[in-house]
């Protein structure tokens, strides 16, 4: 009987941890280019009992059968397929039609380049031991296209930092006023060249991790690819509502007759506890 507790324990663990998906799903659903999230749970590796002897040494055994003790949660899988687009006409949104994903530097776009020789740094005292930060200053990949311009009037993803190009450089506009081609290229009215919108695919899709501002990060080399990038649009969440609900709805369910079980169990232990006790 104890191996009860177990059973609905981790059913307890596993749908609290599939609602709080499901949370997050939805907290998210006005979230532009927002992936969503699908939960799976597994068994621990099931326990083969044997009643006479053991496989590994001895030539004679008598199996009594198997028996998995609890599930756990086991992986997230994200829904990469295309969110629907939305016409917002505003000037600084974009959105990609069909494969790929925006670039964004993070970090500092300020910081200052580690030298050659850190003996020529500016102070030559502070240089040895100091946390020069790369180059790049690491890269998050998106669907998201709902950018600004920031203070020096680079194109930017708010609260994360500034898009890059194909040649992933950031790109500076200055301005809201501009034109462009329809594939990401940015001209201003009189037609001179400001750079064109980078857009990224991966040999492997299925390999990019989602952090917990719903950016993709990767060790894959990415590929620029000339797409369709709209002007004026803006992908929205892929999330299916009706899906959500009804995953909300059962998984709830669930979660409370377990714990309404344990309750039970926790009433039959104590009964017989007491009746043993009255017949010692």
């Amino acid at each position: 009987m104890v191996k009860g507790f177990y059973n609905l324990t981790s059913a307890m663990l596993t749908h609290g941890r599939h609602l709080d998906v499901i949370s997050n799903n939805m907290a998210n659903a006005a979230t532009a280019g927002f992936k969503t999230d699908r939960f799976t749970g597994s068994t621990f590796e099931n326990v083969m009992w044997k009643l006479v002897g053991n496989r590994s040494s001895s030539k004679t055994y008598t199996e009594i059968g198997e028996q998995s003790w609890i599930t756990a949660p086991s992986q997230l899988y994200t829904d990469f397929t295309q969110g629907s687009l939305d016409n917002t006409v505003l000037p600084l949104d974009f959105a990609i039609n069909g494969a790929g994903y925006f670039a964004i530097q993070t970090g500092d776009p300020n910081a200052a380049e580690e030298p050659e020789n850190p003996e020529n740094a500016e102070n030559p005292e502070q240089a040895e031991g100091r946390d020069w930060p790369d180059v790049r200053r690491g890269i998050v990949y998106t669907r998201a296209g709902s950018f600004s311009l920031d203070n020096e009037g680079y194109l930017t993803l708010p609260n994360q930092g500034r898009v890059l190009s194909q040649t992933l450089e950031p790109i500076r506009l200055v301005t809201d006023q501009f034109d462009t081609d329809g594939y990401g290229g940015l001209f201003t009215k009189s037609g001179g060249f400001l750079g064109r919108i980078g857009v990224f695919t991966f040999e492997d899709e299925t390999a990019l991790e989602k952090d917990d501002y719903g950016m993709f990060t990767t060790e894959q080399e990415a590929q620029a690819t000339p797409a369709p990038v709209l002007n004026g649009w803006l992908e929205r969440s892929n999330i299916d509502w009706v899906k959500e609900m009804t995953e909300m709805i059962s998984t709830q369910r669930v979660y409370q007759s377990a714990a309404e079980a344990i309750k039970i169990y926790d009433n039959v232990l104590n009964r017989v506890t007491q009746e043993v006790g009255r017949l010692s």
